[in-house]
């Protein structure tokens, strides 16, 4: 059966989500200093990845998701899919901006890296992933953030359509929970233990569906030009 979201997926499904406006591309630019070159001290400008609308995704955003998706997955996404996941970010994180979204609390971002933490054999390993990877501990604080602000949008704004049935409870009861436990020789519990964790699922996996469905319809009215690492198209 699909599962309530934990952390560990809750960062999988909606991975970086540091997609913005001109004023985010900013921040970002100004939060990770480019690197210094061999020249006795000139700086490389961080580069364009991708022009969406009249704003940009910056180089330094891509290599941030990859390497939160090798943190918290063991493997990154190919560049394509990534920016196209940042496109999406950058979507929903207009929407929400317009509608003047609450950000969440420094400790709402507390919790959920705590809760990230836990996803690992021990905080000594999460250290040694996170190093690895080449996140420091602001950069994922600042993805984990940017995760709550925008789930919470996308539930707020399509939670309240997102309705279901007693029926459709005991279908996936009946055609996918059971007959997941019994094959793998599970004990079975009754419908009434676990309604309200069935509803929810198909409440997450409607949410999904029609936020996927939105972000395409939206997508396909927004002029997208995807550079090549070299820059050019």
């Amino acid at each position: 059966m699909r599962t309530p979201i934990t952390m560990r997926a809750f960062v999988l499904l909606l991975a970086s989500l540091t997609g913005g406006h001109a004023a985010h591309a900013a921040s970002q630019a100004e939060a990770a200093p480019p690197a210094s070159a061999q020249d006795g001290g000139a700086q490389t400008i961080d580069g364009i990845a991708a022009r969406i609308d009249t704003d940009v995704i910056t180089e330094s955003e891509v290599r941030e998701l990859a390497d939160f998706q090798m943190l918290v997955d063991g493997a990154s996404k190919s560049r394509d899919e990534i920016i196209r996941e940042l496109c999406d970010q950058w979507i929903v994180r207009g929407e929400a901006d317009t509608a003047r979204f609450p950000h969440p609390s420094d400790s709402d971002v507390d919790n959920a890296y705590a809760q990230l933490v836990k996803q690992f054999p021990s905080p000594d390993e999460f250290a040694k992933r996170s190093a690895q990877a080449g996140l420091t501990e602001a950069a994922i604080r600042r993805q984990l953030a940017a995760q709550l602000y925008l789930s919470r949008f996308l539930d707020f704004r399509f939670r309240p359509a997102a309705e279901i049935d007693d029926a459709a409870v005991k279908k996936y009861y009946d055609e996918q929970f059971a007959p997941q436990l019994k094959a793998k020789g599970e004990a079975v519990p009754g419908l009434d233990a676990v309604q309200d964790t069935i509803r929810e699922v198909l409440v997450q996996q409607a949410i999904s569906d029609r936020a996927s469905q939105w972000l395409d319809d939206t997508r396909s009215h927004l002029e997208i030009d995807v550079l090549g690492q070299d820059g050019a198209q």
